[in-house]
Parts: structure tokens; sequence; C-alpha cells
């Protein structure tokens, strides 16, 4: 895929220096390498083929987002809005396939077209408009996001049968996003090397002003290098979106800092003027081969951050090296044979010696075993104090069982708790325990786990389509049933209030907001005066509600749907709150459970996280032993107000 060359301004030099040359021109590749001896060394789990197809997996959707950043970044641009564009193609193909009986070929095109058209605008905007790279797209990532999720309502689409086949296998083992991602990457090394826009790009990103004087129109060249940006994202989206078998308003979420950073990883320069396609993909690679690499090892999710941050500053600090090197790019498709030949030798030669250490370290592994049952738990997120109980639970019991538990966060992204569930599934996990993002989204992984023959629990939130061993979780619609009569009854059946939701697209704020609803209707009295989203974030909750006190000063009561909301809006609120402004919170976590001492939350409807995750790994264990389990397994909520808040644990 490699489309343009490296090449020294200061002549031939000797065997040290070349071989210094060669580190500098291929730092990415060397990285790869170093990686891959690496993990495989330290995990026994990592070299497998199911795993390094896995890699493959997880690597295409970013590395197709890069490829069309690429073309960005060579001509000295950015593209910020390359996730949410890919969440909007997709979120146009399920809902004109699925809700509104477009022909799937047709809606495919749709998708297509609508990231072609992001593309123009934000070339337009940059072009025309005169304005920044940065601002114009930073724009249209919130526009797309934004329309993403008026589209959708908030809500998952189910994608169509026959475009979710994208998300399969070919003949069992040959995941066809792996297809589509090389496909897209011969695209893009094409377009970079052999044709006219390509050669723009680099002229471009060289030097803008000589381009212009040398005769290239660089305002329609802008208009078409973001326009392939959209269309590239827009592939992305479609390929995510297949392999969750659901257009989720909220995907992708993040996904062009990745994309940026495997285009940098990959050797080109934020400066413009350089980079390839193979560079790119070896990016993208190498930030995959992190991730599986350190959710193999039990790294802490928050670390791998840290990690992924580093190997983006190594990158720029090579890219800088480089530079004072005195290593030149040399203009697409000018480089002749002679390069192309090197470098593909290069290649082979890195595969070679690549498989010879990596199949040698292998043989540490060989006769390795554990008695120590291993299970894996991926919880939706650690950012909120309910899902850190659940973690705690799960922990305690794991060390009281015995058990070696793996622990991930998800970050609310259900692509990426996709690929954490597969990590487990290859790794040969003894059971795998999933609070999922999404219920749908979850539900491939969890039919692979079941092919695997690997029990699978669920907590908290359940999995739709597909089988688990049992699911352990209160009910999240009874909750707000529960939280709406607390407020009402708190009120004397009359008043002002507004509900703080959770974050669209989540099956939590869909339930609870549902339980809300339907608790509501037995209180007429009670005026719902509005409705907003707060994310489950409590500096979201503060900015809500703050502006919500604007429009409604004389509000009485507000039911948010967890603890950190309400803990925002206590702040937004002030002396009124628990005073002249009741607030119902949800959860029952050690920041609510002291607001509720103090008086500033009048209640929290309580699920007892702490339990859930210990029992949910009781129930793994007993499903990996062979014992029965129960379908389903009911923590009771209750809840917690100053009366009875000294005698309750969670």
């Amino acid at each position: 895929m490699a489309t343009d060359t490296l090449k020294s301004t200061t002549g031939a030099s000797g065997a040290p220096g070349g071989l210094r040359r060669l580190l500098l021109d291929n730092g990415a590749l060397t990285a790869l390498i170093v990686l891959l001896i690496a993990l495989s060394a330290l995990s026994g789990d990592f070299l497998t083929t199911d795993n390094l197809l896995n890699i493959g997996v997880q690597a295409a959707v970013t590395a197709i987002l890069a490829f069309g950043v690429t073309f960005v970044i060579v001509a000295a641009g950015i593209d910020l809005s390359v996730g949410s564009v890919a969440a909007l193609s997709a979120t146009v193909l399920a809902w004109s396939a699925t809700n509104h009986g477009v022909p799937v070929f047709l809606a495919l095109v749709l998708a297509v077209a609508t990231g072609v058209a992001a593309g123009l605008v934000n070339g337009f905007l940059i072009a025309y408009g005169k304005l920044p790279p940065f601002i114009a797209t930073l724009a249209m990532l919130s526009v797309a996001r934004g329309l993403s999720l008026v589209i959708s309502g908030g809500v998952p689409i189910p994608f169509p049968a026959s475009v979710s086949h994208l998300g399969d296998t070919l003949g069992n083992w040959l995941p066809v996003p792996v297809l589509v991602m090389v496909a897209m990457g011969l695209i893009a090394a094409f377009v970079l090397g052999r044709t006219y826009v390509g050669r723009s790009m680099y002229a471009i990103g060289g030097n803008e002003e000589a381009a212009r004087l040398s005769g290239l129109r660089v305002t329609k060249q802008k208009l078409a290098i973001y326009a392939l940006s959209g269309l590239f994202a827009a592939v992305a989206g479609i390929v995510l979106a297949s392999r969750l078998s659901s257009a989720q308003p909220q995907a992708a979420d993040g996904y062009e800092l990745d994309a940026i950073a495997a285009v940098v990883i990959g050797g080109a320069s934020l400066a413009g003027g350089t980079g390839k396609a193979s560079g790119t993909l070896i990016g993208a690679l190498i930030l995959a081969v992190l991730r599986n690499g350190l959710n193999l090892l039990n790294v802490s999710a928050f670390w791998q951050q840290v990690v992924i941050g580093v190997v983006i500053a190594l990158a720029v600090l090579l890219d800088t090296v480089r530079r004072k090197a005195g290593v030149t790019p040399v203009a697409a498709g000018t480089g002749g044979g002679g390069n192309r030949g090197k470098q593909a030798v290069t290649y082979a030669l890195a595969a070679v010696v690549t498989v010879a250490i990596v199949g040698a370290t292998s043989f540490l592994h060989g006769s390795s075993s554990s008695a120590t049952p291993r299970m894996g738990l991926s919880l939706s997120t650690l950012n909120n104090p309910f899902f850190v109980q659940i973690r705690a639970g799960a922990q305690a019991e794991a060390r009281k069982r015995g058990v070696d538990l793996t622990v991930t966060d998800a970050q609310n992204d259900a692509s990426q708790q996709a690929n954490q569930l597969q990590n487990f599934t290859t790794a040969g996990q003894g059971a795998i325990i999933v609070n999922p993002v999404d219920s749908d989204a979850a539900s491939n992984s969890v039919k692979a786990a079941d092919k695997a023959n690997i029990p699978v629990v669920a907590v908290d939130r359940g999995v739709n389509n597909a089988s688990v061993d049992t699911l352990v979780a209160s009910d999240n619609v009874a909750g707000g049933e529960l939280a709406a009569k607390t407020m009402a009854e708190k009120l004397g059946g009359r008043g002002r209030i507004v509900i703080l939701q959770g974050q669209a697209g989540t099956s939590a704020a869909r339930e609870r907001a549902a339980g809300f609803a339907k608790g509501l209707k037995a209180y007429p009295g009670i005026r719902v005066l509005a409705q907003q989203p707060a994310d489950f974030d409590r500096t979201k909750g503060l900015d809500v509600m703050s502006n919500l006190l604007q429009a409604h000063p004389d509000v009485q009561g507000v039911v948010a749907a967890n603890d950190e909301m309400a803990l925002g809006a206590i702040k937004a609120l002030g002396s009124k709150a628990g005073r002249s402004v009741q607030v119902v919170g949800f959860d029952g976590t050690p920041d609510g459970l002291k607001a509720v001492k103090d008086g500033t939350l009048y209640a929290s409807v309580a699920q007892q996280p702490t339990q859930l995750g210990r029992i949910a790994v009781d129930n793994a264990l007993r499903a990996v032993q062979g014992k029965k389990v129960e379908p389903t397994v009911k923590v009771p909520v209750k809840v917690v107000t100053k009366d009875n808040v000294a005698g309750f644990s969670g």
C-alpha cells in the first residue's frame, strides 16, 4: 500500500548509518514488530490465530477512518468529524432501510452520499469560507452527532440483515471487516500514488501557495479531499454498525482521535506533505495490538490510555528526529520502482524476522497451565461510582473464591466492548461477565462466546437476541416507577418537577425514563416542566439544571436518572436543595448516600451495586462448575432516605 517513500538529502551512508536510516524510515513498522514480540513473550493467549484475526477486526474501523484522514493530513489539514459522520451515515442507512422500507442498495447509496455530503460541507467551509480546518470539522462533529441523535431519537436502530453480513466471517474464519479494511487501504494507496488528486494532496501539504502559483486549483482539490474523507468515514460507519447489528447514535465517539493517531504513528506529519496508506495501516494495527495485549495482560483501562498517549508522543518525536536526520518525502508516484522495491523487501524481511522470533517465544507458553478459574468482566464504564462499586463487589468475591478476574472498561463505547468480549473469548476465559453498553450491540459477541461454550453472565443490563446463562440485575423500569412515586408522595401529589435523563441511546437511560413516565401516570397533579439529558454526568447535571432554573425558577422537584446528575443538580440549586426543591436520585452511590444524610438529596433509589458484582461472580463460578443457575437473579431496589440511610449498605 506504499504510496510515497522517504529519501535522504545527504546521500549514501555507511552500514551503521544505513541501519539507522532504515529504522528511522520504518519506525512504525519497527514498533509493531517489537510489540508483537513483547506481547507474545508476555501472554500465552496473544499468539493464536483467533486472537490475531481479532486484532485485524478491531483495527478495521479505525484503519478505514484513518485512510480517509490520511488524505486530509497529507494536505496539511485536519478532520475531527469522521467519527460523528460514521455514526450519522450508519444511522441514515438503518433508519431508511429498517424504519422506512427503502431498498437496501438505495439505503447504502444514501449512507455513502451522507458521508460525502458532510465532507463536501467541510471542504466548502475550509476552501471557500476560509475557516480553519479545526473549526470547520469541529462544527461538523457536533452537527453530525446531533443529526444522528435526531434521526434515531437517541435509540439504536436494528441494522438490515443483508448489510450485517459485513460483520460476519467467510468460511467461519476470515472476518469480512478485515477484507473491507484491505480493500479500502488499496483504494487509498491508489488514490495517493496514482491519481491527480493524490499528487495534489502532497503538493498542497508541501506548500499550498506554491501549488496555487503552479496552476493547481487548490479550492476544488480541497473539496475532493474532504469528500474522500467523508466517503471513507461512511464506509467505516457501515462496517462498525454491521459488527454491532445496530446503528448506534453514539457510536464512534472519539474515534477521530484514534484515526488521527494512527496516521501520525504511521509516519505522516501534521505539517503536511508526508504520509502513506501502508504507514496508516501499521499505525492502526499498533493501536489495536496495544489495546488487545493490554486487555490480555489485565492492565487497567486507565493505564491503557496513558500508554497509548505515550506511543502517540513517541511517534511525533520520531517524526522530529527523522526530519533532523535529513529524511524528506518524495512526491507520490515519483519515487520510482527502485524505492518501492526496497520498501517491499523491507516489509518482507520484517515479516520473516517477526515470524521467526514470535514463533520462538511461543515455546515459552507451550506447556503453561493453571488450575485457577479465570473470568473476564467487561463494564460499560468505570467513570461512574455505580459501576466502580460493581467492580469492587466482583473483585472482592473473586478474591474470596480464588478466581483470577480480568476487568475492562468499555468507556460507554459498544464497539470497544465488543472488542473486549472477543478478547475474552479468544483468551479462553472460563466465564465472561458483561455489563452491556447497549443490550442489542452486545449480542454478536455473546453469541461468539456461547459458540465457544463459555458461560456468560449479564449484570445490571440484559443482552438482547443472545443467550446468557443468567441475568443479575435490578429492574430499571421498576426503579424508575419507584423514584416517581417517591417524588410525588413527597410533594403531596401536586407539584412542578424536571427530569434529568441519562445518556441518549443507552438502555439504562431508556428503561429508567420509561419507569419515570409510567410511575407519574398515577399522579396527574405532578406537572413535568422539562426533560433534558445530562449523560449520567455530575458536571452536565450542574450545567443542565442551571439552565433549566432560568426557564423554570418555580420548580419544586428534580428526578435524576442517577445520583451523579442529582448531585450536579443539587450544586445548581444551592440552598434550595432539600428545602424548597426536593431531589431524588438513582443508584445509591457513596456520594449520593452522603447527600441523603446531609438532607440535600431527599432519596436515592439504591440498586446495591456491590451485591450485583458479588452475585455475578458467584453465578459465573457456579456455571463454570456445571451447577444450576437461575435464568434471572433479581437484586431488589430500595428507596433510601434520611430515615433509613444509617442502616443501608450497598
